[in-house]
């Protein structure tokens, strides 16, 4: 299997065995069964590229309509944690310079996910944790709409650190690993 299909096949893999199969995100199973989920494994691995990389996502979508949302996939060069949380405060600026504020909004995925005053090792981590750190562009126009629809929006992170939390973060290792086919 090719690089970016083992990536891609991977990633598909904790959006149907985590994300939706434990509901993390009440939104993804509607878009699983559409098939319109993008996945684009970027193979840059210099911040300059990735950004323009992500603008280019954000084009290829605003003429895809049938694309609801991207899982913008970086395999290298991201694999800090640190440098990866860097790299999302200058997303959110090119997507602010770009005019695409209130346009597209990210959510953000990484192996080494960790809220800020969190232990490492602590279950609620696993909300966020991801087989490669991944932008998630979301369309805001079709958020609003899914939250409008929602009973009681705010309560989907609290409900997933509980969940988290029951389960433990053994768990999610083994399901982490499972995705990756190991």
């Amino acid at each position: 299997m090719h690089e970016i299909d083992m990536i891609t096949q991977q990633t598909d893999n904790w959006v149907k065995k985590v994300i939706m199969k434990y509901n993390i995100c009440p939104f993804a199973r509607r878009e699983v069964e559409r098939g319109s989920i993008r996945y684009h494994v970027v193979e840059q691995t210099k911040v300059k590229p990735v950004l323009k990389a992500l603008i280019e996502e954000c084009q290829y979508l605003d003429t895809h309509p049938d694309a609801e949302t991207t899982l913008f996939i970086l395999p290298r060069g991201f694999e800090g944690f640190y440098a990866f949380l860097d790299l999302v405060d200058l997303a959110n600026d090119e997507l602010i310079d770009n005019e695409y504020e209130g346009v597209y909004q990210l959510a953000t995925f990484h192996p080494d996910y960790c809220f800020d005053g969190e232990p490492q090792d602590a279950p609620a981590n696993f909300t966020n944790r991801a087989p490669y750190p991944t932008l998630h562009i979301i369309r805001e126009a079709s958020m609003e709409l899914a939250l409008a629809s929602y009973t009681d929006p705010e309560s989907i992170p609290e409900r997933n650190i509980a969940f988290c939390e029951r389960k433990g973060s053994d768990f999610f290792i083994k399901l982490l690993a499972e995705c990756m086919g190991k």
